[in-house]
């Protein structure tokens, strides 16, 4: 197999006013024709910025300083500007991680897909035209023909980076560098679009580097990986080599932080201690012995090289399962054992009050037509006849993909959207009947934690400000008592004192996340509605995240609605899962139950299509996703909402709604021909009630 790419001794510094930042330090490798090479690691590692060191999008401060990058036997580090150009779309091409940012808003698809088509070939305007539908159509595109009018906000997320792929592969480049291209999607339309590249890659004998932080995503896509630390390759190998026996702890630690679906859930998520150290600072020792479970002294005062151990690179000391490696103690879970716990747990809920009831809840948006009368020509079904009921201490997920309701029902819970039909009741008060006095003073108890940190907080503001608005507002306590309780609640979430007196901007992600829970904290609610909670956040980040809510919940006894499409993440989170698609609730009961034996087709379609980082299993799995798109709210399918992606559909699923079954003690599910067995022939009613599962 002939290399495509070939990179030696890779070093990317940025100069910076104060500082000399070295991003990428020594890194080499290799990527054959039509192999697919993944490249994992933390935010900060140095990812991205090989992938822009290859292209020659660096920044202005960015500068490769030492080191080669050989493509189709080329040069590419010294080659002059105009030559790269040729280069640039033509031979490499890159899919980068937001679609939404990365897409010109002014331009319609069609005629970005084209651009580079007639930049590269030389072609007319029909004939550049043709090759857009002709590539739309290749990334499965629905409609190609007529989506190339459409500009990027008309499109939905994974319609956006079918887009970027088509952009990318319209000159057939040989290599295609794809950064993070599935980060911000649903696992349905993950899957989707990694199925897509695959099938590509083989069909146009392409090279691929696969840039993710995501180790499922690794083990199900690529042939070999590299493990990137702090700018340099601690660990390389083929896939399955690298999963059956990895050596480096880092590789193992970034392992043991993904909540696993068959993992037992009162088990804290292993999580890597500190932060990935400055690159502007001259390093003594192995770079990741902070926060190495097996470091020892050597590690401080010595640099371990990159050694080849039977087509095995690792770089370390101490390596996993090597003699000189600290044991370590492992807690071995009875799988029965754990399920016994689970469920004992959903028993005890039962017998605590009931503090929400969510009872045939509607919401619809109006869609208005008409510059100046604004008539009503139709509206979204966000929410369609929902009931649910949460009890004291519980934390309930509600999981499905992007557009099926969910936040909008954690909006409308905290009372931030007004339902169209339906009751919420908080305590037994009917909170969308509250005046704006009483709702004020309800706040107190419901609180929101919304998914991007960064837009949720003003960035005018410093962070203790953000945190003692609410209680200036709701004339909580004197000014020290007030600062004194914000100094609290940093402690609580694990920030420093000195995070008063900084700026959002000034925090990393993961960091950003445990300031908007400190400010769900701060009025001590007793319902908080987490809305994806680390759905953008690393690997790494996303595990001390979870424990700490987990740990905060039982300090003060909190109850939650966690939002997610990631059943792992609920399945470790949740007590139970309600699982949502268009405005519909398809399926309620037992987080174990919902694993185990799901009765929902949507809801094994869901599970199937979490990655899982076994390349065994992914690769067995591929494929078995759930295929199509979302159909619009606007229109909803007849009968069953998901019958029109339903392997299992029939003539009834159109005409018929299928009513909520019990399918044993809270498990329910909406579905004429459920993967379980119903307890009863008895249907329930097709909307439930407020005195469903968990009432």
């Amino acid at each position: 197999m002939a290399n495509v790419l070939e990179v030696s001794d890779l070093r990317t510094e940025f100069h910076l006013r104060t500082a000399t930042v070295g991003a990428v330090d020594g890194v080499s490798f290799t990527v054959g024709e039509g192999e697919c090479l993944g490249l994992v690691g933390e935010s900060g590692c140095g990812k991205s910025t090989v992938g822009l060191s290859i292209m020659k999008l660096l920044p202005n401060v960015g500068h490769v300083v030492r080191g080669t990058v050989t493509l189709l036997g080329k040069e590419l580090v010294k080659m002059p500007e105009k030559q790269m150009r040729d280069v640039r779309g033509n031979n490499v091409a890159m899919i980068f991680q937001d679609p939404m940012t990365s897409l010109n808003p002014t331009m319609t698809v069609g005629r970005q897909i084209a651009e580079p088509v007639r930049v590269h070939k030389q072609v007319s305007k029909k004939e550049a035209t043709d090759r857009a539908i002709e590539v739309l159509q290749l990334v499965g595109m629905p409609r190609p023909a007529e989506r190339i009018a459409s500009y990027p906000h008309q499109l939905s997320g994974g319609l956006r980076q079918r887009v970027m792929i088509a952009i990318a592969l319209s000159c057939e480049p040989k290599l295609l560098i794809a950064d993070e291209p599935t980060t911000a999607l649903d696992v349905t339309i993950q899957a989707q679009i990694l199925d897509l590249i695959d099938e590509l890659r083989d069909r146009l004998k392409m090279a691929v580097l696969l840039i993710t932080h995501d180790m499922g995503v690794i083990a199900g896509r690529s042939d070999r990986v590299m493990v990137m630390y702090a700018g340099k390759i601690v660990e390389s190998a083929s896939t399955r080599t690298l999963f059956s026996q990895m050596r480096h702890p880092y590789s193992e630690a970034l392992l043991d932080s993904i909540p696993k679906m068959d993992a037992d859930a009162s088990v804290p998520l292993y999580s890597i201690p500190g932060t990935p150290p400055d690159l502007s600072g001259e390093f003594v020792g192995c770079r990741f012995e902070p926060r190495c479970r097996n470091a020892t002294e050597r590690c401080r005062v010595e640099e371990p090289p990159l050694l080849d151990q039977s087509g095995h690179l690792v770089a370390c000391f101490n390596p996993v399962g090597s003699a000189s490696a600290p044991r370590r103690a492992i807690r071995v879970v009875d799988s029965a054992e754990a399920s016994r716990q689970a469920l004992g747990r959903v028993d005890e809920l039962t017998s605590r009050k009931v503090i929400v009831e969510v009872d045939q809840l509607v919401k619809e948006f109006p869609v208005t037509a008409g510059a100046v009368l604004q008539r009503k020509v139709g509206s979204v079904k966000a929410v369609s006849n929902v009931s649910f009921s949460v009890r004291e201490g519980e934390t309930f997920g509600l999981v499905g993909e992007s557009g099926c309701g969910k936040t909008t029902i954690g909006r409308l819970v905290v009372a931030l959207e007004k339902p169209t039909s339906g009751a919420i009741r908080f305590d037994g008060n009917d909170v969308t009947k509250l005046n704006h006095g009483d709702l004020r003073r309800s706040r107190r108890d419901f609180q929101i934690m919304f998914q991007d940190p960064y837009a949720s907080l003003d960035p005018r503001m410093r962070v203790g400000t953000i945190l003692r608005e609410p209680l200036k507002v709701q004339g909580i306590g004197s000014r020290t008592e007030q600062w004194e309780r914000v100094g609290a609640l940093l402690r609580e979430v694990g920030l420093a004192q000195k995070a008063i007196d900084l700026y959002p901007h000034e925090f990393s992600g993961g960091q950003r996340q445990r300031i908007g829970f400190a400010r769900a904290l701060t009025l001590n609610p007793r319902l908080i509605i987490a809305d994806e909670p680390v759905s953008a956040l690393d690997v790494s980040i996303q595990s001390q995240i979870l424990n700490m809510m987990k740990a905060l919940q039982q300090t003060h006894r909190l109850t939650y609605i966690v939002i997610s499409h990631d059943l792992a993440v609920l399945k470790f989170l949740s007590d139970r899962i309600g699982v949502m698609y268009l405005g519909k609730l398809v399926e309620i009961g037992a987080a174990k139950q919902i694993y185990e034996l799901p009765a929902h087709p949507y809801t094994r379609g869901l599970i199937d299509t979490i990655p899982v980082p076994d390349p065994v299993l992914a690769a067995a799995r591929r494929g078995h996703h759930i295929s199509g798109e979302l159909p619009s709210a606007l229109t909803p399918p007849s009968g069953c909402r998901f019958r029109t992606r339903c392997p299992q559909a029939q003539e009834i699923c159109a005409a018929e709604e299928p009513p909520l079954q019990s399918f044993g003690g809270d498990h329910m599910a909406a579905c004429h021909f459920p993967l379980q067995q119903p307890v009863s022939a008895a249907p329930m009613a097709a909307t439930g009630s407020a005195a469903q599962p968990g009432a």
